[in-house]
């Protein structure tokens, strides 16, 4: 899955071919510039504000974000894609390509404004269809590859059949990380100080998994993070009966290489035939700090 780019002369039958469908997601989805690129995916920009300063989701690297937490302790404003936004971009697409239906793959609608944005935008259209994948990041990132691939290999395919697939993979999904560090999530308010210093004192970590679209903390985990990650992974692999076909790891910047050798030597050892690992990107990472780690499959049930 997912394999490489190779890059080849378009003959004119490819140049004059249109996709019959087109797919949009927010920039917060991170889905890697080669793979948007390979199945030409639209993406909107969400928004972050460093200070006084906004600049659009991608402009700024999550490092960037890192370093300006450190200089200055104020977790940046990040902000889902405005109607304008979505305006600029279903309009171009439509006017490049009339006949084709838009597949909006969408940030979870509970935590931002990008959804009720989109919905606004396409007024006036019959050709989008919108989906909250009540995901984030790799976890949005995940269905929207598995959609884009479905449609690589199934271009003709009829949209009811397609809507079937989309629900499906949105069913499926399933995502959890674990915070390195608590300090994001303290300044942001989401841990009490007293919270904050005991679990500091105590190192723990929780687990966040995606559930109904919200960040939810399920289980706490106490020790070194390669310990953490370890019982993280057999505690939600014991649980979780998932696809083998493909796995997506999600990985802030700064996390060790030791532990992504023991993650991905393990995820080979539970029989998964592709990893795939995939780097937060400024929106999810303002709130879950560096060197977070993250696991997002398909469910087989």
């Amino acid at each position: 899955m997912f394999g490489p780019i190779h890059a080849h002369t378009a003959n004119e039958s490819e140049l004059n071919y249109m996709p019959k469908y087109v797919i949009v997601a927010e920039s917060g989805a991170d889905v890697p510039s080669d793979l948007v690129k390979r199945y030409d995916i639209t993406v909107v920009p969400m928004h972050v504000a460093l200070g006084e300063n906004e600049f659009n989701d991608g402009e700024v690297s999550a490092t960037q974000i890192f370093s300006h937490f450190e200089k200055t302790h104020q977790l940046p404003l990040t902000s889902g894609c405005t109607p304008m936004d979505f305006t600029k971009a279903f309009a171009r697409l439509h006017e490049e390509n009339p006949e084709a239906t838009i597949i909006h793959l969408a940030y979870s609608a509970v935590t931002t404004c990008s959804y009720e944005s989109a919905l606004a935008a396409a007024e006036g259209y019959d050709c989008i269809k919108h989906y909250d994948t009540q995901a984030v990041s790799i976890g949005q990132a995940a269905i929207v590859l598995s959609v884009a691939e479905y449609l690589e290999k199934n271009p003709q395919v009829d949209f009811e059949e397609l809507d079937s697939v989309i629900k499906d993979r949105i069913e499926k999904a399933r995502m959890a990380f674990i915070p390195e560090t608590l300090t994001y999530l303290h300044a942001g308010g989401r841990l009490s100080n007293l919270a904050f210093l005991g679990a500091q004192i105590l190192r723990i970590r929780p687990l966040v998994e995606i559930l109904d679209g919200k960040l939810t903390a399920t289980k706490k985990y106490r020790g070194s993070m390669i310990k953490v990650v370890a019982k993280m992974i057999q505690d939600y692999f014991d649980r979780i009966a998932f696809d083998k076909e493909h796995i997506f790891l999600a990985y802030a910047p700064g996390l060790s290489g030791e532990v992504k050798a023991f993650v991905e030597e393990h995820m080979r050892g539970f029989g998964f035939k592709h990893i795939s690992w995939m780097q937060t990107g400024s929106v999810i990472s303002s709130h879950s700090g560096p060197r977070a780690f993250g696991v997002v499959g398909f469910s087989v049930s």
